[in-house]
């Protein structure tokens, strides 16, 4: 099937400006953001950067929105409870731009810049703080690949990866080529703030791809209903008719997504714009982010609510990510709601989720 152009044509005519342009005219100071809005915010230690359409989205739902409570600063941000390293990044990474956790597939890091600072992110303190984690080195992946051939899958985080140029995203994905790596995965939030970065050259870059990988992923980050414009719609009905696999993210927020009818229209929205809801991730013990937080008793009450009102086929996985690096797990309990602290990491063994 011959993917057609106009559609993703007329939407990036009608942009008055690049996705590149928008990046430089983006809301960066708590004055930039109180001029803009028209009201005060509190000051934190954490960066700002929205770009202006997503700041007039936001305008539009309201200072008190999904939208809002997910990108403009809060108080709460300065509380110091939480953990600086959630899910223990740095126990897994053997050279800078890699966390190796899983046999089979490890994350890498082209970059630590986001088109957004989401305010409940999990690596907001590495990221702020520009944790050597993410410096470039490329060598040491190289190496490092070199001598794992049991690696079948390299997924780009960060920061987000469609971040980078279209040329500099080929190069990657051409050396991953020659490392004879079988598949890849994108994970980003690009389409949805910023749906004109999915330019005609990109999708001649995945196109690309497709034939020099057996499988392209790309899962796109999105926690509310709210997120999906009639663009990013737009946009989405062209690319995806690419041969790659479209898969969806989300966490579960604090006073965002925490009810079962929202998270309904967000996971059916998506399944109907072709995209499959992949994970819905209960929040991180994140420092700056511990007002997203919710008991895992009510996250698990909600999501066995959610399975009376979507398809299977439509249903993410609900997951936690262990403190201290032991990664995912299923957090849905079959056989209770309470939860008494400890979960079964992915060696099968019984570990805190408590460390502090």
């Amino acid at each position: 099937m011959r993917l057609r152009q106009s559609a993703v044509e007329d939407v990036m005519l009608s942009q008055t400006i690049t996705w590149q342009d928008e990046l430089k005219t983006a809301l960066r100071s708590n004055e930039e953001l109180e001029a803009f809005f028209e009201t005060s915010f509190a000051k934190t230690d954490y960066p700002i950067f929205i770009p202006t359409q997503l700041a007039s989205r936001i305008k539009q739902r309201g200072i008190d929105s999904a939208l809002a409570k997910q990108f403009l600063p809060h108080a709460d941000e300065n509380n110091k409870g939480g953990m600086l390293d959630p899910i223990g990044d740095h126990a897994y990474s053997p050279t800078k731009q890699i966390v190796h956790r899983y046999h089979n597939r490890l994350l890498f890091f082209p970059t630590s810049v986001c088109p957004v600072q989401c305010r409940y992110c999990f690596r907001k303190n590495e990221l702020h703080h520009n944790d050597e984690l993410f410096k470039p080195d490329f060598e040491g992946v190289r190496t490092y690949l070199s001598a794992h051939p049991e690696v079948d899958e390299v997924i780009f985080s960060g920061g987000d990866p469609l971040m980078l140029s279209n040329e500099k995203l080929e190069k990657c994905f051409d050396e991953f080529s020659k490392l004879k790596v079988p598949m890849l995965r994108l994970h980003t939030r690009m389409p949805v703030i910023m749906p004109s970065r999915l330019d005609q050259d990109f999708v001649a870059l995945i196109k690309k791809a497709a034939t020099q990988f057996e499988l392209i992923t790309i899962v796109i980050h999105l926690n509310h209903v709210d997120e999906i414009t009639d663009e990013f719609k737009t946009v989405m009905k062209e690319l995806r008719l690419l041969p790659i696999q479209w898969l969806s993210q989300s966490v579960l927020l604090k006073g965002v997504n925490d009810n079962v009818m929202t998270l309904k229209d967000l996971f059916l929205g998506l399944v109907k714009m072709g995209i499959k809801p992949y994970y819905l991730h209960h929040p991180d013990q994140v420092r700056g982010g511990m007002h997203f937080w919710l008991d895992i008793e009510d996250g698990r009450k909600l999501f066995a609510a959610l399975r009376n009102y979507i398809p299977g086929h439509a249903l993410p996985e609900y997951v936690i990510d262990i403190p201290g690096g032991h990664g995912k797990t299923p957090l849905l309990n079959p056989e209770g709601f309470e939860f008494n602290g400890q979960l079964l990491n992915k060696h099968g063994e019984l570990v805190s989720y408590f460390l502090n």
